[in-house]
């Protein structure tokens, strides 16, 4: 055979590939509980669209966000890399109520897949650093943005403005937005729903984000394409368009309006159904995109993760974690290594590569996506020691193995925190900054979670060597980080951590 037959066959076996790696598309909720879920066992919330999701795709039951916080969780995805070797730890500001940002020179989801030939869009949430910064998202892959980059100014789903591409544009919420934090007036009546009207806006954020998903998938049908998004739902402020109350009207029964005095977010008077409502909002998206995708006729061949960056959160601005069963039964809530705090709602659907309707029971956790899709995506990528994702292609495909090496997980925030999950163990590090100060040992805390998923029953007392395996595997898992210095672990400056707690629960 000439060469030139061959150089042809080459040439349509690489277009042919091409047309066969599915499209991406990662839906990340923000502050979403375990239990927010209907596959999950919630009873009030209705999420018709991601039970769609479970049903026709798969489950994974136990899939690890980044992180128990917004900013850290969200670089873990971006990047690969775990908590113990990531450049963001926790969230931080660094002024104009932006975020620390993503550094430059490291390998992104984003880049790798532009890298490939995705066409790339983020739409939604961002808080990795700001546009006049290395966090620039069209710095970190992305072709198209259209969203908030601050997660403060994204604390109001009125905001005054929305980021495309980098250009602010005004939207109908008047020249400061509504605000996502306030205190109701002391000469206000919590009875009378105009006392409620400041705080709900014309022009709601996510209009604009999921019309903007929308319009890329039309776009870019042709081509693989990966879709980011990354929704402000359901975190506080407690703010949603009047008509996707109606659906829970006689079927939630509100204890009290919100009417912070002292600091907060914005006032609400029905703040269960608002916050039901919110949800219900995040699912019809999900719907949306669904029937973007299947009216671009590339519904089949597209892979869809849906997941969130954290657990539910406190019973902050009115938010009633215990009313819903936020956590689904699980130990503990955003800020927290138990598993309430990180274990989320997650599913993939890929008709053209999943079985529908099945489960997997493998660890994994944010830092997987990134070898994954570039393995779908044809990439070979070279490992380096920061990385620790591990390509989830054979679950998907039903094999599920266990991990090559523990998950880990730390945040130097709520009181220093360590965790690692090994097989059916897990090892867990809480209040550590508590320890430090009053000079006694740092305590780990040891789980069955095969047996004890809930983590009620300690057997760090029963199982020492088990113990002491782990916390070897903890200190291997990582290095230290100057920015984000680990309390208990890493020397620190006096008095560090103190005070965080607050501040860190309102982003």
């Amino acid at each position: 055979m000439s060469r030139t037959p061959l150089l042809l066959l080459s040439l349509f076996c690489a277009s042919l590939f091409a047309e066969s790696r599915p499209n991406i598309v990662f839906i990340l909720a923000d502050d979403l509980g375990y239990g927010e879920v209907g596959y999950n066992g919630q009873k009030i919330i209705r999420t018709p669209n991601v039970d769609r999701l479970a049903r026709e795709g798969m489950i994974l039951t136990r899939h690890y966000c980044g992180n128990a916080v917004c900013s850290p969780s969200r670089t873990v995805l971006m990047t690969g890399r775990n908590p113990g070797h990531a450049t963001t730890r926790d969230n931080r500001d660094m002024g104009n109520q932006e975020q620390f940002p993503l550094p430059t020179g490291i390998t992104t989801l984003p880049a790798t897949l532009k890298s490939a030939g995705y066409a790339t869009g983020a739409f939604g949430k961002w808080g990795m650093g700001s546009f006049e910064s290395t966090g620039n998202p069209m710095k970190q892959g992305f072709d198209r943005f259209l969203g908030i980059t601050s997660q403060w100014v994204a604390h109001s789903h009125y905001p005054p403005f929305i980021q495309d591409d980098g250009k602010k544009i005004p939207l109908d919420n008047g020249p400061a937005g509504v605000p996502g934090h306030a205190n109701f007036p002391a000469d206000a009546d919590p009875k009378d729903p105009k006392a409620f009207a400041p705080y709900i806006g014309k022009d709601f954020s996510s209009d604009h984000t999921i019309a903007g998903a929308e319009a890329f998938i039309a776009a870019n049908k042709g081509k693989p394409f990966f879709l980011y998004y990354a929704s402000p739902l359901p975190h506080v402020s407690l703010q949603v368009p009047a008509e996707e109350l109606k659906q829970y009207e006689g079927v939630i029964t509100e204890a009290a309006p919100y009417v912070p005095t002292k600091g907060g977010y914005v006032p609400n008077r029905t703040p269960r159904t608002t916050y039901a409502a919110m949800i219900s909002r995040l699912d019809k998206e999900v719907g949306r995109i669904l029937a973007a995708l299947e009216k671009a006729g590339v519904a089949d061949n597209t892979l869809i993760v849906f997941s969130g960056d954290n657990g539910a959160t406190h019973d902050a601005g009115g938010v009633d974690t215990k009313y819903f069963d936020s956590a689904g039964g699980l130990k503990g809530l955003k800020g927290s290594l138990h598993e309430g705090g990180i274990r989320e709602p997650t599913v993939v659907r890929w008709p053209a590569g999943i079985k529908a309707g099945t489960r997997s029971n493998r660890v994994s956790g944010f830092e997987d996506w990134l070898f994954t899709f570039a393995e779908l995506a044809g990439v070979k990528l070279e490992r380096t020691t920061d990385m620790a994702s591990e390509s989830l292609v054979p679950a998907l495909k039903g094999t599920d193995a266990p991990r090559t090496a523990p998950l880990y997980r730390e945040f130097p925030g709520y009181g220093s925190q360590q965790a690692i999950w090994d097989g059916k163990w897990k090892a867990i590090r809480t209040d550590m900054a508590k320890a430090v100060q009053a000079k006694a040992p740092i305590v780990t805390q040891l789980y069955d979670l095969d047996a004890d998923p809930n983590e009620t029953t300690d057997l760090a007392a029963k199982f020492p060597e088990v113990v002491k395996e782990l916390e070897a595997k903890m200190a291997a898992a990582r290095i230290p980080n100057a920015d984000f210095p680990l309390i208990g672990v890493d020397p620190t400056p006096a008095g560090a951590g103190k005070g965080k707690k607050k501040a860190e629960a309102k982003k």
